[in-house]
């Protein structure tokens, strides 16, 4: 569905040449939904313009949807859906016209556009809002009016920019809740930016990590999660435990240990294993058989923004926030 070659593109400030993207090699295989990760200035907007043709390379080749974006931008453009960043919808327009116009925009004749529009308001909870103007709908709803306007020409190839930022938990959910059901429906192929690591950890079967305009990791999350971070145990002990004699108890199962003072007498053991569920009973059972008593445990399962700190050496959270 995309076949993208050495993609890269310069921008020029003042007498300084900016190099947002830089040659990134990337594929997206028909039915696949892949989340660019990555903070504020990546790439990956960038990217995404270059792959929907709104934006000429500086050099390399992008094919989507069996087309050129250079070449043949108007074929890619009728194969795609593209929700950007802001909202799609005139302010002061009616919701029933600015659908009926994106119809008009791909050529569909008057019966078919009506039909399309009737089932996507319809499908997306917007039935009823058709005579409201775009700038009386809450936040969720606009993002949804954005979703019906970027489906109408039944695109196989979704483009989704940042499409929850600045939405409340609830009203993020209800619109991942809608896209989900439209690519069942439809049989898309999504291809997604976003700051939100919840949404690329659950939605996405593919995460692309990029950082200064290059990509760094390609892979599931829990691949990402395997390579390139790991599980956190930790264990509070009841009194009469030497830091030493624990970290060689625990030690000897794999994994980094360290201790700490706790509260009181106690003792608290840290251990940086990639197998957190397996370690966790294993190592309460050795020190269950050496005599010690485990007060409490905790697992904290490795995240996306632990890969994203161990590659860069900073937070995405931080740099999202």
């Amino acid at each position: 569905m995309i076949r993208a070659r050495g993609l890269t593109k310069t921008f020029q400030r003042k007498k300084e040449t900016v190099e947002a993207v830089k040659s990134i090699d990337v594929d997206v295989h028909e039915g696949e939904l892949v989340a660019f990760l990555g903070p504020n200035g990546a790439g990956k907007s960038t990217t995404l313009r270059m792959l929907t043709s709104l934006l000429e390379p500086s050099s390399g080749t992008a094919e989507v949807a069996g087309w050129d974006v250079t070449a043949d931008p108007a074929q890619v453009r009728a194969r795609i859906g593209y929700i950007g960043q802001g909202n799609g919808g005139g302010y002061s327009y009616r919701v029933l016209d600015e659908v009926h116009n994106q119809g008009r925009f791909y050529g569909l004749p008057a019966e078919e556009y009506r039909r399309r529009t009737s089932d996507l308001l319809e499908a997306l909870e917007l039935t009823g809002l058709e005579k409201r103007t775009v700038q009386s709908l809450s936040g969720g709803q606009r993002r949804r009016l954005d979703v019906a306007m970027g489906l109408m020409n039944h695109p196989p190839l979704l483009f989704l920019d940042e499409p929850t930022t600045g939405l409340d938990p609830h009203s993020r959910a209800n619109l991942w809740e809608h896209i989900g059901a439209m690519r069942q429906r439809y049989g898309m192929t999504i291809v997604l930016t976003t700051h939100y690591l919840d949404e690329a950890d659950t939605m996405a079967e593919r995460v692309v990590v990029i950082d200064h305009g290059t990509i760094i990791a390609d892979a599931p999350p829990s691949v990402l999660k395997r390579e390139y971070a790991d599980d956190v145990i930790t264990l509070t002990l009841a009194s009469g435990g030497r830091a030493e004699e624990i970290t060689a108890l625990l030690a000897g199962a794999g994994g980094e240990v360290r201790t700490e003072p706790g509260p009181g007498a106690a003792l608290v053991a840290v251990i940086t294993t990639a197998h957190g569920s397996d370690r966790l009973p294993a190592a309460i059972e050795a020190l269950r058989l050496a005599g010690h008593t485990v007060t409490s445990a905790d697992l904290r399962r490795a995240s996306l923004d632990d890969v994203f700190l161990n590659l860069t050496g900073r937070s995405l959270r931080e740099e999202a926030a």
